[in-house]
């Protein structure tokens, strides 16, 4: 949620600031902001899409704004107060002289106003945002140093915060700050770039710093040095960035989230790449830093997620129980830490995070290490928080994602705990041959997923019949059924058509009572040990004036009877069917939300990375 980018540096800065948050649109916003300093402080925000305030820039034929090589910008999404332009980012102090760009939520913000407001600070939006400016102008007039006023304002924050911070008084000079919501510095050639997202630094350079909680940066072109909240100096080290500008740009497609569903062939082989060893029947996930004793010793894995990453953990519960033989429970990280979880010696936490941000995901994995408890990450970032504070962990390896709507880092997700439920298995009843023709067939699914985005055109024109429906209802059963709800999601979240998803044999309890003519089902029946169940699911459907939309095994002809339309993908081994019968439904939702006009890559009210609860 909401976007930061700094620059300070010899280059015009409104370019890049404003290049930086274009990179940056994808994780939501609905306003938009830029402050620039020299002598003077000029700030202009807007509400909308930055194209608005893109040209409201443009049109201040008062304002030569290309001198400017200090500055910070700002995509704001809405949580203290309604979008508008006094709301945008960035906010300023009673003078005129401090602007302040922040990501996160200020919890004690009231108190803070009250006590500012007392001593005659005149506080003009709604947002939780402006009294951070104004308190750091309340030191400010004390000690005359931004980085000082800057150290004693957070002190006084509680919540969460990512903040960047100018002053007109020193010019070529940005203090950022972190806690709870992710900076990242770009070290350029006599520039300083500081982001929320490494999306808006690496066209400028791939050598970042990684701000910790509690970190305070102090930048200038030339420089950067790093505080924690008592001004004791810290040493950062300098990382690389291990993707390019190629992989954050739409490369011919029309939506990034088309660009990404194409991409799973290669998302998911770079998943196993050098893990999954078909001789001599091997799975190496060195990450998880977890000795023979530890693995052998496990007695029960819990996995935490939200979302899509959630219904992953789904597929994992189903895998680890069914191979592995060990309990699984999946928790919704918003609910864990809240209901005073009982967790135990020989539990595993397994905390799964696209982002390596997610605000909730990440506070679960810090009460269940507050218990003493091993926690493992599964994320798509390298240097996230959620890496670099769990005990070891699986990369999924999927690049960048930009569409809101999680496609391939899904499918990387589920590969890897595909991995991890055939190693522990491995080490109970799966014998070395059944482990090498798992491997063996788990190197073929990327070519069978290329076959499936070869029916593309195909469902378009199933989406043309029924993108004006106002509702859909997703039918699995087993390990398909945490896709149907997957494939639920996805049509919500971009086509804003209402969607459910079931177990097939639950429609009987509740949701059959929906179906008719223009209710549209999709069932997942691949042909498997249940395989006739769901068919019996769909005469009851069909019986009742349904329409079915099947998602079955090639050669499955008997399916016909019951179906108005089919999507065939290959036939496999129980424990990979979610990777090929998720595809379609990824397709669906994506032809009908262009059908529909929806602004898929950006849809309303959505963030790619949730930073706040």
């Amino acid at each position: 949620m909401c976007g930061i980018v700094g620059y300070v540096g010899n280059k015009n800065a409104v370019d890049i600031i404003m290049n930086g948050l274009k990179r940056l649109e994808y994780r939501g916003y609905d306003s938009a902001g830029i402050a620039l300093v020299d002598k003077d402080l000029f700030v202009h925000k807007k509400n909308g899409k930055i194209s608005v305030l893109e040209e409201s820039l443009a049109n201040d034929v008062n304002r030569d704004i290309a001198h400017y090589h200090t500055g910070i910008g700002h995509t704001r999404w809405a949580t203290h107060g309604v979008p508008s332009d006094l709301n945008a980012h960035p906010h300023t102090d009673c003078h005129n002289e401090i602007a302040v760009v922040h990501n996160g939520i200020i919890e004690n913000f009231a108190v803070i106003k009250k006590m500012l407001t007392e001593k005659g600070h005149i506080i003009r939006s709604d947002t939780d945002t402006e009294v951070i400016a104004h308190l750091v102008e309340y030191y400010y007039r004390q000690s005359g140093d931004l980085l000082d006023s800057v150290m004693k304002a957070v002190s006084k924050l509680e919540g969460t915060y990512g903040l960047c911070i100018v002053s007109k008084r020193e010019p070529g000079r940005i203090i950022a700050a972190r806690n709870g919501s992710p900076l990242i510095l770009g070290a350029g050639d006599g520039e300083m770039i500081v982001a929320s997202d490494a999306s808006a630094i690496i066209e400028h350079t791939s050598k970042v710093i990684y701000l910790e909680d509690g970190e305070i940066l102090d930048l200038a072109r030339d420089s950067f040095r790093t505080y924690d909240l008592n001004l004791k100096k810290i040493d950062k080290k300098i990382e690389d960035i291990d993707w390019d500008i190629k992989s954050i740009e739409k490369m011919g497609f029309d939506h990034f989230m088309l660009k990404e569903i194409f991409e799973q062939p290669e998302t998911i082989r770079n998943a196993f790449r050098g893990r999954a060893v078909a001789d001599p029947g091997t799975i190496r996930l060195d990450g998880l830093r977890l000795s023979e004793a530890e693995l052998n010793g496990i007695q029960r894995v819990i996995f935490i997620a939200c979302g899509t990453s959630w219904h992953a953990g789904l597929i994992g519960e189903y895998l680890i129980e069914e191979y592995a033989r060990i309990p699984v429970e999946v928790e919704y990280a918003s609910e864990f830490r809240y209901r005073k979880p009982i967790l135990k010696q020989g539990d595993l936490v397994i905390v799964i995070s696209q982002s390596g941000e997610t605000a909730d995901t990440l506070a679960a994995l810090r009460e269940a290490k507050s218990k003493g408890i091993k926690v493992l990450g599964v994320t798509n970032v390298v240097g996230s928080t959620i890496a670099r504070e769990s005990d070891g962990g699986i990369y999924i390896h999927a690049g960048p994602e930009i569409g809101v709507a999680s496609t391939k880092a899904f499918t990387s997700q589920v590969t890897v705990l595909i991995m991890l439920a055939l190693m522990l298995a491995r080490r109970k009843d799966l014998t070395a041959d059944e482990m090498r023709v798992c491997i063996e067939q788990l190197h073929e699914i990327p070519d069978m997923v290329k076959e499936v985005l070869k029916t593309s055109d195909y469902i378009r024109q199933i989406a043309e019949i029924h993108k004006d429906n106002k509702n859909f209802l997703y039918l699995g059963r087993g390990v398909n059924f945490p896709v149907a709800l997957e494939g639920a999601l996805k049509l919500k979240e971009i086509s804003y058509i209402h969607a459910e998803g079931y177990p097939a044999a639950e429609m009987k309890h509740g949701p059959i009572a929906l179906i008719d003519e223009k209710m549209p089902v999709v069932f997942i029946a691949p042909r498997d040990i249940i395989y006739d169940k769901i068919v019996s699911n769909m005469e009851e459907v069909k019986a009742r004036g349904g329409r079915i939309i099947a998602i079955a095994s090639q050669g499955d002809t008997n399916i016909r009877r019951y179906s108005d339309h089919i999507i065939y993908v290959p036939e496999v081994k129980k424990i990979f069917s979610p990777l090929l019968t998720v595809i379609p439904l990824q397709l669906l939702a994506y032809h009908i939300a262009v059908l529909r006009g929806c602004d898929v890559d950006q849809p309303r009210n959505l963030a790619k990375s949730v930073t706040v609860e």
